[in-house]
């Protein structure tokens, strides 16, 4: 006997099957994706409209904006499912046809090619490389779009096309061809180099220049630069440095030019005697804004007996805009555009005669005040102290990179030489005119932050080469106004910053580079860590590049790249960095926190104030840096003890010398000052 089913059973039964069909039809269905273009979040679909997500079509129901297809779907859904994207039948579309090969590093055995990537079809089989022709014949099957032939011949006309190749071996039509002719060798050895000197000597370093010989057809020339008869180093350039001399000691120089042909015959020697015993650099950042709320003004630099222990000061900032150094504006800084100034403080501010390092106070009219008449009137009380004027900074250095540009930058360095050293000042509340400052800047110093990685702003991939090229344009006017015009720079200490650049290539036209080892870590980072370690630490949790975050491996970082030891500067922070809310674990060290309450700026506050604040300090025995920890915030900065046992490291380095930032943040005698002199002595 059969049973009949209820109806209510055969409805859900009925409602089952369908639903399960159409999820099974759709899941094993095919579905040729060509045309179909892939589903974009920012998209808007209206009914009907179809895209690809993950190898699946879709059809969209009605209107609909970020809603995946993957997730969405089904029989009720935003997106009706079509089916896995196949193809019907088998891939028999060809890819599109690369691009003319181009050349590159073309020599007289061997050329570069490359040429724009092709496309396989949608749904296609996918793209598998290219065939390289060279006259009509197979020659290499690279599966990228670019080959380097070999062993071909001098002088000789070379005929070149490429194709694509897909998966499924169809190929797409040749290419239109390049000519290519490889030059002769070179076979012209270089004339001798004249005008070999000397326009500098330290302790321990000489600088030399020469001047250029004209390579011959089809030959590159490079420079050789003889110790006696020993080379000491070989360079593209026409000066270099050569550093590990003795004090007081003459040495002889010659160069000799060098071809793929062969070298010329040495030019005739000099004689260059080094200076005495090396003296070590001590410099310091002056900032123009510290006269203001800080009240700290170029004549504390010498009540606080710091004076004498320098031998150079940076003046913070000037601005780099419109392809020029601009000079007499006073204007709020943006840090969003770069703009700003500020004139008044520069050079139209009065000081009064308590106020001026030699207490005489200005007069309204005269056409130098501010601080840098105070800088010109300490100058004249340390005759051999050096000046120079600091260019961008993290805010000023938006303006750089278009700047450096080879278009750009002979006008650029022109207009900083005119301001800075040349002195030729905008006038400005009856202060500037012709030569109002002269005599004030020895040098000047370049603070870009940073080329090709970013600060406030990020640079560029061209700013490498811009970079060198902006160097060597300054040295190359600042030559030729006067000799012994100093070229310098604020450096980073990341050691993936200092990748971004070609310290190598930059080294021969500076003078000497201050290493900015401090702001390795701070309230920018959601766990405490060391501001300005001189070492690694083995319990840091940090990883990759970060885990090279200390002075050692910055400066291990420009040593293998080839900068000279005596060029390298040790920078410190006369600042701490901190962090508030730590919990009460490991003294405060790697823990959680946020920027701590401070004087100017949340988490950074000055070496003069943390050291009142007598809380309990502690330093790593690895890093050797210093931090004090209260049970609630934490701050990571260097007392006279962390100085002295860098100077230290100075002086077993064979380092130039150290430098700071900023004078504001030492306290009223100067302590750190004398931290840094006595230490390097």
């Amino acid at each position: 006997m059969k049973l009949k089913k209820p109806a209510q059973t055969r409805r859900a039964l009925r409602w089952t099957a369908l639903a399960a069909g159409l999820l099974a039809g759709s899941a094993a269905q095919a579905y040729d994706c060509t045309g179909v273009p892939e589903w974009s979040p920012s998209a808007t679909y209206t009914a009907g409209q179809k895209a690809q997500q993950n190898n699946a079509a879709y059809q969209a129901n009605w209107w609909t904006q970020n809603n995946s297809p993957a997730t969405n779907s089904g029989p009720w859904a935003v997106w009706k499912p079509l089916g896995t994207c196949d193809p019907v039948g088998p891939d028999i579309t060809a890819p599109s046809v690369p691009g003319t090969p181009t050349a590159s590093n073309l020599s007289s055995n061997s050329v570069t090619l490359s040429w724009s990537a092709s496309t396989d079809n949608v749904g296609g089989s996918g793209l598998a490389g290219y065939e390289l022709l060279r006259g009509g014949t197979l020659i290499a099957s690279p599966a990228g779009n670019s080959h380097t032939d070999t062993g071909l011949t001098a002088g000789t006309n070379y005929s070149y096309q490429v194709r694509a190749k897909d998966k499924a071996s169809n190929a797409s039509a040749l290419s239109a061809s390049l000519l290519v002719t490889t030059p002769a060798p070179c076979t012209s050895i270089p004339a001798t180099p004249g005008g070999l000197n000397s326009p500098s000597q330290g302790g321990d370093n000489v600088n030399l220049s020469w001047n250029a010989v004209t390579a011959g057809p089809n030959c590159t020339v490079q420079y050789r630069v003889l110790q006696g008869a020993t080379q000491a180093t070989q360079t593209a350039l026409t000066q270099a440095s050569i550093g590990g001399l003795a004090p007081n000691t003459t040495y002889n120089f010659s160069v000799v030019a060098v071809s793929q042909a062969g070298a010329s015959q040495p030019s005739a020697p000099i004689s260059v005697t080094t200076t005495g015993a090396t003296d070590k650099t001590v410099l310091g950042y002056f900032a123009q804004w510290g006269i203001y709320g800080r009240n700290y003004l170029v004549k504390n630099i010498e009540t606080s007996g710091s004076a004498p222990l320098l031998t150079h000061i940076n003046y913070a900032f000037g601005n780099v805009r419109n392809n020029r150094c601009e000079v007499g504006v006073t204007q709020a800084v943006n840090e969003s555009t770069g703009a700003g100034g500020d004139a008044f403080a520069d050079y139209t501010k009065s000081f009064s005669a308590a106020q001026s390092v030699d207490g005489i106070g200005d007069t309204w009219n005269q056409p130098l005040r501010g601080n840098w008449n105070q800088l010109k009137k300490l100058k004249a009380k340390y005759p051999k102290l050096k000046v120079l004027i600091s260019l961008g900074g993290w805010t000023y250095s938006r303006g750089f990179s278009e700047a450096a540009k080879p278009e750009n930058r002979v006008a650029f360095v022109k207009s900083c030489i005119d301001a800075y050293i040349k002195g030729d000042l905008p006038r400005v509340e009856d202060a500037g005119g012709p030569a109002a400052l002269a005599g004030v800047f020895d040098g000047i110093d370049l603070d870009w932050e940073y080329p090709n990685a970013c600060g406030l702003g990020c640079g560029k991939p061209e700013d490498r080469e811009n970079f060198t090229g902006l160097l060597a344009e300054f040295r190359k006017q600042l030559d030729a106004h006067r000799a012994g015009l100093l070229l310098t720079m604020a450096a980073p200490a990341g050691v993936d910053k200092i990748r971004a650049w070609d310290p190598d290539k930059a080294h021969p036209y500076l003078n000497f580079i201050n290493v900015m080892t401090y702001d390795f870590h701070g309230g920018w980072d959601p766990i405490t860590g060391f501001h300005s370690p001189l070492y690694p630490s083995s319990a840091d949790p940090a990883a990759g590049d970060v885990r090279l975050y200390n002075t050692d491996d910055a400066l291990k970082a420009y040593l293998n790249k080839g900068v000279p030891a005596t060029k390298l500067n040790l920078g410190i922070g006369f600042y701490g960095r901190g962090w508030t809310n730590v919990p009460n674990v490991g003294n405060g060290l790697y823990q959680s926190g946020v920027p701590a309450p401070a004087t100017w700026e949340k988490g950074n506050e000055n070496y003069k104030v943390l050291k009142a604040l007598n809380w309990p300090s502690f330093v790593d025995p690895q890093s050797r840096a210093q931090w004090i920890y209260n049970g609630t915030t934490f701050w990571s900065f260097d007392t006279p003890v962390q100085i002295t046992e860098k100077m230290n490291y100075v002086k077993t380095k064979g380092l130039g010398g150290a430098f700071f930032w900023e004078f504001d943040g030492d306290d009223a005698q100067g302590t750190l000052i004398k931290a840094i002199s006595n230490g390097l002595k």
